[in-house]
């Protein structure tokens, strides 16, 4: 038993069929992409908390249009 009732030797044929659709290249582009997407989210919940907490000032504090 695999995740979810698919076992192994499904995954790795959905696998095989997948590169063989996009190919490797397109692959790891994608996987480069959705790491920095998560990366940079990770840091946006990071300045997020950051402000919240009082310790970043909020992006309106400094800029003289907004007041």
């Amino acid at each position: 038993m695999g995740l979810g009732g698919v076992s192994v030797w499904e995954l790795l044929i959905i696998l095989a069929i997948v590169i063989t659709i996009f190919g490797a290249g397109r692959l790891r582009n994608v996987g480069a992409d959705l790491g920095a997407a998560v990366r940079s989210f990770r840091q946006g919940l990071r300045d997020d908390d950051a402000q919240a907490a009082g310790d970043l000032p909020s992006p309106t504090a400094g800029d003289p249009a907004q007041r």
